[in-house]
């Protein structure tokens, strides 16, 4: 395959940008790299597979008794109901951040691949990718706290060093491109540092860890307890100021889970190699000006392409940092609308849901939570791309005004202006203004109480009314196709503007099942809300804590319910009374039926 960085591969440069010995000629072949390194990676899984036991026995097990239950399955991720290590792993996914961002590209596609063959290519280089990154996720979420922080602790060392060596040995991609590597790759090396410190953390204080990772397998968290307690209790009214009613109220009672706050640290990291690659080709274009400016002669137009290429500059910064900030403020608000849908789905409210997705198909749900996360991310790069280059564009329209101006020219297009689009829509809109009170005063029957803020939707002089309607409708034809082209432009808009916004559609109501990334939102909703509502496990909790004869100390996990065994009466009770419950005419047969007479005393 192709390489898998931009590292590994050479620019195309011209004799008017770049000169010929700009280029790293020793640089760091990082897809190369990402080829061997999958047998460390492979043989890191099988070291800590063979430390995983199975929690049920099979009949392998009986054949190879020798083994223990042991090479059970390694999990990287727990995508469903975890909150331990929460930016633990946020930063290690966000280590990765660079090599999604050449996934986005699709930059490592090897040369000559056929058409009909690229998406086989494509899932074949994701899997590569995945795997060698593999260590790093199951060395954080295994049980073992000894082997697993030291295989960590050495497999992110490497990739660590092969960063460096890379941005050491080549920061330069080009002369345009100054510490390219270096700004681009800073985050990542970074995650990698933080992981490293961590890796250590878990090995000094494994026992500690080891005493606190008995609860990873809680049927109820301690913020879940709490929410159940909250609802229990009479609520209390709390005097809130403008920033918790309008930003963001923080509630002690929620928690994100590991894969939304990965996401959010992905997406953020993302965003911030995206945006610096982009600056990077806008420099190539605004040398690619200036090399046409030998060629262009603009003084008859008293018109400088350098004055052109400042004021270019200019709008691509200003509209650079809205758009960052338009696309932080996504990421942001997306985490306030899932804790606020998925509470709402919590209390049992539906009416933010569309009709059609009351009642969630579960393959759908199940495959929403493995496309989430990805999709996220590429939503909101593809909605920072629409949004600047909306934004550029109007911009661009106002340099073109202000050269219109330093013309003598302003005053001529006003006037056409004016006389071709402003006049006629400002007289329709009148017009349309004029007939909303014609109609309700001549055509509405008085109000009813003189409380009331609007007349009833009674008809009065109907005659007139249809001689209104037929001389109108004419007229009303004309303006149809304004407001239809009106409809249209300002859903090119919105659209552009939301487009990034996975947690609504930007369909119309009827189309929403076309929008897959808002199924895969709702998707995602749905089995969070089945496997996290705090009143399911907090019932189940109670369930389990009623069939162990010892009281844990705190909370009841799946772990230790298998240490203790069900009372043999009491199922034998339980199945008699589920046998009776379900078949009521036998009832009778019973002794202390016939004893007593009773007609609901049938268990004893």
């Amino acid at each position: 395959m192709g390489n898998f960085s931009s590292s590994g591969q050479d620019e195309d440069t011209t004799d008017w940008d770049v000169p010929e010995n700009a280029t790293c000629e020793n640089k760091v072949d990082v897809g190369l790299i990402i080829h061997y390194s999958l047998i460390p990676s492979v043989i890191f899984i099988l070291i800590l597979s063979f430390f995983e036991k199975h929690k049920h026995r099979n009949k392998i097990d009986d054949k190879l008794k020798c083994l223990h239950q042991r090479f059970g399955f390694v999990a990287p991720l727990d995508l469903i109901g975890a909150f331990n290590d929460r930016w633990t792993y946020g930063f290690a996914i966000g280590a990765i951040a660079n090599t999604i961002i050449v996934l986005f590209k699709k930059e490592f596609l090897p040369t000559g691949v056929p058409t009909w063959a690229k998406g086989l290519a494509l899932l074949a280089g994701a899997l590569e990718v995945g795997l060698s990154y593999f260590p790093i996720f199951a060395c954080l979420n295994t049980d073992n706290k000894i082997f697993g922080p030291l295989i960590g602790f050495f497999y992110t060392s490497f990739w660590l060093a092969v960063q460096l060596a890379d941005v050491i040995i080549c920061p330069h991609s080009t002369d345009l491109k100054q510490y390219e590597r270096v700004i681009s790759n800073w985050p990542s090396m970074l995650c990698m540092l933080f992981l490293m410190c961590r890796f250590v953390h878990i090995f000094i204080c494994r026992k500690k860890i080891e005493g606190d990772y008995k609860d990873k397998n809680l049927i109820l968290h301690v913020h879940q307890a709490d929410h159940v307690k909250r609802l229990l209790r009479k609520p209390i009214e709390k005097h809130t100021n403008w920033l918790t009613r309008k930003i963001y109220n923080w509630d002690p009672c929620f928690k994100f889970p590991n894969r939304i706050i990965g996401t959010a640290v992905l997406t953020i990291f993302c965003m911030y190699i995206f945006v610096f690659a982009e600056y990077n080709g806008f420099k190539l274009f605004l040398q690619l000006l200036k090399y046409l400016d030998q060629f262009l002669v603009a003084d008859a137009m008293e018109i400088s392409i350098e004055d052109i290429i400042n004021k270019i500059e200019g709008v691509w910064y200003s509209t650079t940092a809205i758009s960052c900030l338009i696309s932080a403020t996504y990421i942001f608000h997306i985490l306030a609308c899932y804790r606020k849908q998925l509470t709402s789905l919590w209390a049992g409210k539906k009416k933010f849901l569309p009709v059609k997705f009351h009642k969630p198909i579960s393959a759908r749900c199940i495959l929403a939570i493995t496309r989430y996360s990805s999709w996220q991310v590429a939503y909101i790069l593809w909605g920072y791309v629409m949004i600047h280059l909306m934004l550029v564009l109007v911009g661009i329209g106002f340099i073109v005004l202000v050269y219109i101006i330093q013309l003598g020219l302003f005053w001529d297009l006003l006037k056409y202006i004016l006389i071709t689009w402003l006049v006629p829509f400002a007289v329709i809109f009148i017009l349309v203004f004029l007939q909303i009170q014609i109609a309700r005063i001549f055509f509405l029957q008085d109000k009813m109480h003189p409380d009331d803020q609007q007349k009833p939707l009674a008809l009065n002089n109907r005659k007139a009314f249809q001689n209104f309607n037929y001389f109108l409708f004419f007229y009303n034809v004309i303006v149809g196709l304004g407001a239809c082209l009106s409809r249209l432009l300002r859903s090119m808009l919105f659209g552009t503007l939301l487009i990034s916004r996975i947690d609504r559609t930007i369909l119309p109501p009827g189309f929403e099942q076309m929008d897959a990334g808002y199924i895969t939102w709702i998707g995602m909703l749905y089995v969070d809300h089945f496997h996290s509502n705090p009143v399911l496990l907090g019932f189940c909790h109670v369930l389990f804590r009623t069939r162990v004869k010892k009281e844990p100390s705190e909370f009841v996990t799946i772990s230790n319910l298998k240490e203790h065994r069900t009372s043999v009466r009491a199922k034998t009770r339980w199945l008699l009374f589920y046998t009776l419950l379900r078949n009521p005419s036998i009832i009778k047969y019973r002794k202390q039926f016939q004893r007593t007479g009773a007609d609901v005393y049938f268990i004893g």
